[in-house]
């Protein structure tokens, strides 16, 4: 425990992050390309649409890579608080308990209290911990990481308008690329998670155009 105060809670983004990014990503992009379906319109039109998708999807980029770098900082502070409490507890049951909390449910369920007991001596005797808990250089890039995905997978969904000058077919082809790529985050989705990647990509696809609707519902 002392040693993963000093790294990374996640070593750069895990592939569910990832994922989540993009189609959070996606899903900015398409409020405001389907949004633009309802007027339709010219080169102008286009061009504040593709001023608007891409302004919102850096500010929740942003957005999204600040809390990625609060949640990191929250981590390494209850790591740390945790270590503290284990040091500093007055009885051994008390340090397992907080052990326990520390630990998956799973692996604390089945560990003996002669394990127990081995984890309280080495944290015991364990060096101490920071004053307060810091930032790794990993989890910067990875808050940086969270940005670009959130941005980048902007652009498959507004190139279309940008090289194809007929705004009903430039739609079109953007709408094709965003249901591909929806399809495609669920299908990975499924691989990491241990379900059937052709039915997680139709799920994704009908959750990513169910949100969709949603948000542009709700006036978002």
């Amino acid at each position: 425990m002392p040693e993963e105060t000093s790294k990374p809670v996640k070593r750069l983004l895990d592939p569910i992050d990832r994922i989540s990014e993009i189609l959070f990503g996606l899903v900015m992009a398409l409020t405001i390309t389907c949004s633009f379906s309802v007027g339709g319109g010219g080169r102008t039109e286009v061009h504040q649409m593709l001023i608007g998708a891409l302004g919102c999807n850096v500010a929740w980029g942003a957005i999204d890579a600040v809390l990625h770098w609060l949640a990191c900082f929250h981590a390494h502070g209850q790591k740390i608080v945790a270590l503290r409490a284990v040091r500093d507890a007055e009885n051994p049951e008390k340090a397992y308990s907080v052990i326990v909390e520390a630990l998956p449910p799973l692996i604390a369920s089945v560990m003996t209290p002669v394990e127990f007991e081995a984890i309280r001596q080495k944290l015991r005797d364990s060096p101490e911990p920071p004053q307060r808990p810091r930032l790794t250089k990993d989890e910067w890039l990875g808050g940086l990481g969270v940005f670009l995905l959130v941005v980048i997978s902007t652009l498959p969904l507004v190139l279309p308008f940008v090289f194809v000058h007929d705004p009903t077919r430039a739609l079109r082809i953007s709408n094709g690329i965003a249901v591909l790529l929806l399809f495609l985050t669920g299908y990975v989705y499924g691989y990491h998670t241990g379900h059937r990647p052709l039915r997680s990509g139709l799920i994704m696809t009908i959750i990513g155009g169910a949100m969709v609707g949603l948000t542009i519902a709700l006036g978002g």
